[in-house]
């Protein structure tokens, strides 16, 4: 055990030197007669190592501290925006006020402060009890701040955790950040945090047409790209209104590449519980247009599809209310249809499960409408999908009509990256 435990410890040796060095030659040592050559050049980060440990752009206090002193600060964050220490978890609102930080009033997103609200439910401003601080909600009718909620700031810090995928709606509230501070000349700090998704880019393009909060830019389903990069792209696009942009800062990761592999520490929002369910999601989230269960009401969000119109499917399960669930789809009723929770992750948007439910459902319609529109459009951004699955395309014809738009997205994208 000793032999095996000083083996280990050489070989975290090895990797953390193969993280920082920067010589061209090799590093070589001998473990059991062995040699192990590591290349200090080379980005183990990139092929998934756990030794080359990303570092948040919120540890990075050095970094941003300096540009925050003397300044009235808003932070629009969430139960996400934590800062690891030896000590456990430090929320960042907490760690700038021991910093002396005048932090004036914290923005919430979708969800809330602390991430517990349903998908879709309005959340009421408030105040935080621990600090006391006013907590304004950018969801509901205030998703963009008014001019009155910032006057008084000099900075927004924006640190949210996202997942890279384009109808989760935190992008959108960055979107309306930037726009309200670029308005009315206040600066803009985005912390950037890793996407959990950026090893791959795939999906139907936005069409202006299919513009929402769930989808406000010309962008695929998966874009690749951490929220500091993407913050860049919308400066830089000059997608805010009436094209204006914003005093964007963004404090980059360190140790990081869009294929580097990192769980999220912190689910975030209550219906994406695991690095599963946001693998997923892109997928899975579909059947919200649809007449079919995603799992909210269960323990396996997004890792479970079913419904009472799908009975010849080899799972079944009952939605009841939860967390972030408090009144699903088909309560109490048992629905039919797929276990999800162990199948291998994915690197592209499958459309799969959703034509499979739609083959075997016995209740029609089965895409559904809300407000007067199939809500499945606004999360495709087009209404070729749902006609696409209507008419009995295959999936490959389906997705070879998104490569047009996905090869001229990646060149506006390459213009914006930050890390490989």
């Amino acid at each position: 055990m000793f032999q095996n435990s000083v083996k280990y410890t050489l070989l975290v040796f090895l990797f953390a030197i193969s993280c920082n060095a920067q010589e061209n030659s090799s590093i070589g040592i001998s473990i059991d007669d062995q040699k192990v050559e590591v290349d200090p050049k080379q980005n183990l980060a990139s092929r998934d190592s756990e030794f080359c440990q990303v570092i948040l752009a919120a540890e990075q206090t050095d970094k941003y501290i300096p540009l925050l002193q003397g300044q009235k600060v808003g932070v629009v964050t969430n139960q996400t925006g934590i800062i690891p220490t030896e000590e456990g978890d430090v929320h960042l609102v907490d760690h700038l006020i021991s910093q002396g930080i005048e932090v004036v009033k914290i923005f919430s997103p979708e969800h809330g402060f602390r991430g517990t609200a349903d998908a879709g439910e309005i959340v009421k401003d408030g105040k935080d009890i621990k600090t006391g601080l006013p907590i304004v909600s950018l969801y509901g009718s205030n998703k963009k701040p008014k001019d009155e909620q910032v006057k008084d700031l000099d900075v927004i810090l924006f640190d949210i955790q996202d997942v890279g995928v384009r109808f989760y709606t935190y992008i959108s509230t960055l979107h309306y950040v930037m726009e309200s501070a670029a308005e009315n000349n206040k600066k803009v700090i985005v912390l950037d945090r890793p996407n959990p998704n950026a090893h791959y880019i795939d999906g139907p393009m936005l069409e202006p047409s299919q513009k929402t909060f769930v989808g406000m830019h010309p962008v695929p389903i998966v874009y690749g790209m951490t929220i500091g990069e993407y913050a860049q792209m919308i400066n830089g696009e000059k997608w805010l209104d009436k094209g204006v942009q914003a005093d964007l800062s963004v404090i980059p990761l360190q140790n990081y590449t869009h294929e580097t592999h990192y769980d999220l520490p912190v689910k975030p929002s209550p219906n994406l519980p695991n690095a599963q369910s946001i693998n997923l999601y892109p997928s899975i989230c579909f059947f919200e247009g649809a007449n079919v269960s995603e799992g909210r009401g269960t323990e396996k969000q997004f890792q479970v599809y079913g419904s009472p119109y799908l009975k010849n499917m080899p799972f079944k399960f009952t939605p009841k209310p939860n967390e972030g669930a408090k009144n699903p789809q088909f309560n109490g009723e048992v629905c039919y249809g797929e276990d999800l929770s162990q199948v291998e992750p994915l690197s592209e948007v499958s459309l799969k499960w959703l034509i499979k439910a739609y083959k075997n459902n016995t209740k029609q319609p089965f895409f559904t409408k809300n407000s007067g529109a199939f809500w499945i459009d606004k999360l495709a951004g087009t209404a070729d999908l749902r006609h696409q699955i209507e008419k009995g395309w295959t999936e490959e014809q389906i997705k070879a009509t998104w490569q047009d738009g996905l090869e001229k997205f990646k060149k506006t994208r390459a213009k914006y990256l930050i890390y490989k």
